[in-house]
C-alpha cells in the first residue's frame, strides 16, 4: 500500500507563482492551492494540512496577518512565509508575530523551496510524535521533556544531518546512515577526508543525533596553532600559568564535559599534546596549565582528519596508543570531485545563500555554468565552491549566472575524475606538459582550452575574441571549427527562450 504524501497548501494571488511552486512539489506532496486568505482558511477548514507556503502580499489580508490566525487555529500546521528582497527586513519582527518557521525570498530555487518544504514536513511530524511521546511519559522526570525540546530546537536550527545536501544517488548518502549509525554509540570516531569536505558538518549533526545532544558541543582546528595555545584551548589554565593571562581559562575538555569535542587537524599535534590528549582519552583526566590537581571530564571525541593516521603511526608521526584510542570507528567523507551528481545543489544552494546574505536577487546558474563547473575537480572541495559562488555573484550583473563569470583556471580545466590523487591537482597547462603525445598535438591542446576559456568569458563576442587573441575573425572561426568547439545557446533570464549572442 503506498504511503500518503505530506498535504502541502500553496497561498499566493498570482497564478504563475501558484503553478510553479506546485510543479517544484507535487511528486513529493499533495499539494492545495489558494488565491487568497478566504480560500486557504476553508481548505485548512476542510483538510488536514502539515505545511503551508504563504505569499505575504496579497489583496486583502497580508500573509502574516493570514499565518498568524493560522498560529491561534492550526497551531501545528508548520508556517512558511514568501516575500520579496526588499521586504525581509519587515519579515523579522513578523516571524514572532505569526510564528513563522521560516521566510523564502523571491525569487526561490525549486530544489531549495522542495528542501525547505521537506524539511518543514519533518518537522511537523516531530512535533507531532513529540506531543506523542510526551502524554506517553509524562511520568518521567522534567529533564527528559527538555531532552525532547532540544532535539526540536536542533531541527529548527538547521543542526540535523538534513543540513548535508545531496542528491538522491549521492554518493555521500551511505557515509549519512554510517554517521547516524555511528551516533548513537558514545564512542570516539574518526572522520577522514580532504579539506573543505564538510567532516565538521557531519560532525555536528552526529552529536545532535546522539545521546549527548542536550549537552555542549565544541569545535577546535588544531592545524598551524602554537603548542601552548592550543594546551591552554583543550585544556585550560590557572592565572598567572601564561603571560598576559588576568584570570582562570576554561578549557575545551572542561567546557564539553558531557557533551560532544570535535577536534580537526589532530594529525598535526606534537609528540608532547599527543600524550597529553591520550590521557584525556585513556583516562578522562586533565591537568591545566599551571595547575596542580588533576581535572576529570566525560567527554566524547569526534576526529576530523584529512591524512591517513595509520600511515603516520606506521611512519612514527603519530602515537599508536593514541590512534587505536581514538580509532573505534572511521566515516570517510568523500571529496567533491566524486560527488558529480551534487554539484548542481551544493552550487545553486551556496548562490542563493550568499544572495540572501547580501540581498542581491539572482535566478540561479546556467546549464553551460553548471557544466564548467562540473569539469572542475575542485582541489578546495566545498569551501572552494562556496567561495567560488560568492565571486560570481559579486561579478553578476544579470539574474541568471553565465559561464563568462567562472574563474579562467576552470574554465581551462581538463573534466575532472573521482580517482584523482588527493594534492596532487595541477592546472590544465601543466597536464599538457607532463602528458604523452606529438608536440603539435600538445600545443593544439592548449590552443584549444585558450581559445574556449576566451570565448566563454566573452560571452561568445567573436570580434572581442578575435582580438583579444590577435586573431582575425575569418582565422577565430577556422580554429573553432578545427577544434569543434560548439557555441552554446543561451538561456534569457526574463522568459527562459535560447538565443545567440549577437556579434559587435
Amino acid at each position: 500500500m503506498t504511503a500518503q504524501l505530506p498535504t502541502v497548501l500553496l497561498v499566493d494571488d498570482e497564478e504563475h507563482s501558484l503553478a510553479a511552486m506546485r510543479m517544484a512539489l507535487e511528486d513529493a506532496f499533495d499539494c492545495l492551492i489558494a488565491r487568497g486568505a478566504d480560500e486557504a482558511r476553508a481548505h485548512m477548514e476542510e483538510q488536514f494540512v502539515q505545511v503551508i507556503f504563504c505569499d505575504h502580499r496579497m489583496p486583502g489580508k497580508t500573509g502574516v496577518e493570514f499565518l498568524t490566525e493560522v498560529r491561534e487555529r492550526w497551531p501545528d500546521t508548520v508556517r512558511i512565509i514568501i516575500t520579496g528582497y526588499t521586504e525581509t527586513g519587515d519579515m523579522i519582527s513578523a516571524i514572532n508575530e505569526a510564528g513563522i518557521y521560516q521566510f523564502l525570498t523571491k525569487p526561490w530555487h525549486p530544489e531549495h523551496l522542495m528542501m525547505v518544504a521537506k524539511n518543514a514536513a519533518d518537522l511537523f511530524q516531530l512535533t507531532r510524535e513529540h506531543d506523542r511521546m510526551s502524554l506517553e511519559m509524562r511520568y518521567l522526570s522534567r529533564s527528559v521533556e527538555l531532552k525532547l525540546e532540544e532535539q526540536r530546537k536542533a531541527l529548527r536550527e538547521g543542526m540535523g544531518f538534513e543540513t548535508v545536501l545531496r542528491a538522491g544517488n549521492s554518493p555521500m548518502n551511505p557515509v549519512i546512515e554510517q554517521a547516524r549509525q555511528f551516533a548513537s554509540f558514545d564512542v570516539p570516531v574518526i572522520l577522514t577526508g580532504e579539506p573543505g569536505t564538510g567532516k565538521g558538518r557531519i560532525a555536528r549533526a552526529m552529536h545532535y543525533a546522539s545521546l549527548r545532544s542536550d549537552r555542549p558541543y565544541f569545535e577546535i582546528n588544531c592545524t598551524a596553532v602554537d603548542d601552548d595555545i592550543l594546551e591552554m584551548e583543550l585544556f585550560g589554565a590557572r592565572r598567572g600559568a601564561v603571560p598576559g593571562l588576568s584570570g582562570h581559562k576554561t578549557g575545551l575538555f572542561q567546557k564539553a564535559d558531557r557533551g560532544t569535542l570535535y577536534i580537526s587537524g589532530i594529525a598535526d599535534l606534537s609528540p608532547r599534546l599527543q600524550l597529553l590528549l591520550l590521557r584525556a582519552v585513556r583516562d578522562g583526566a586533565f591537568r591545566p596549565l599551571g595547575a596542580h590537581e588533576m581535572m576529570r571530564s566525560q567527554v566524547r571525541l569526534l576526529i576530523g582528519c584529512h591524512r591517513d593516521l595509520r600511515h603516520e603511526v606506521a611512519e612514527g608521526r603519530f602515537n599508536a596508543e593514541l590512534y587505536y584510542a581514538l580509532a573505534k570507528v572511521t566515516l570517510d567523507v568523500p571529496p567533491l570531485r566524486a560527488r558529480p551528481g551534487d554539484l548542481a545543489i551544493l552550487a545553486q544552494t551556496f548562490l542563493f545563500d550568499a544572495a540572501s546574505e547580501h540581498g542581491k536577487p539572482v535566478h540561479g546558474l546556467s546549464d553551460d555554468a553548471i557544466q564548467f563547473l562540473m569539469d572542475y575537480d575542485w582541489p578546495g572541495n566545498l569551501r572552494e565552491l562556496e567561495n567560488e559562488m560568492v565571486r560570481m555573484l559579486i561579478f553578476s550583473q544579470d539574474v541568471l549566472l553565465g559561464p563568462e563569470l567562472i574563474s579562467r583556471h576552470i574554465l581551462q580545466a581538463t573534466p575532472s575524475h573521482p580517482l584523482a590523487v588527493p594534492g596532487e591537482s595541477e592546472t590544465a597547462v601543466d597536464q599538457v606538459l607532463i602528458g604523452t603525445g606529438t608536440l603539435k598535438d600538445r600545443v593544439e591542446q592548449i590552443e584549444m582550452r585558450i581559445l574556449r576559456e576566451t570565448l566563454t568569458r566573452l560571452k561568445w563576442n567573436k570580434s572581442r575574441a578575435a582580438n583579444e587573441l590577435g586573431l582575425s575573425r575569418v582565422g577565430l572561426r577556422a580554429k573553432i571549427e578545427r577544434y569543434g568547439i560548439a557555441e552554446p545557446q543561451r538561456q534569457s533570464a526574463g522568459n527562459g527562450e535560447e538565443n545567440s549572442q549577437e556579434e559587435e
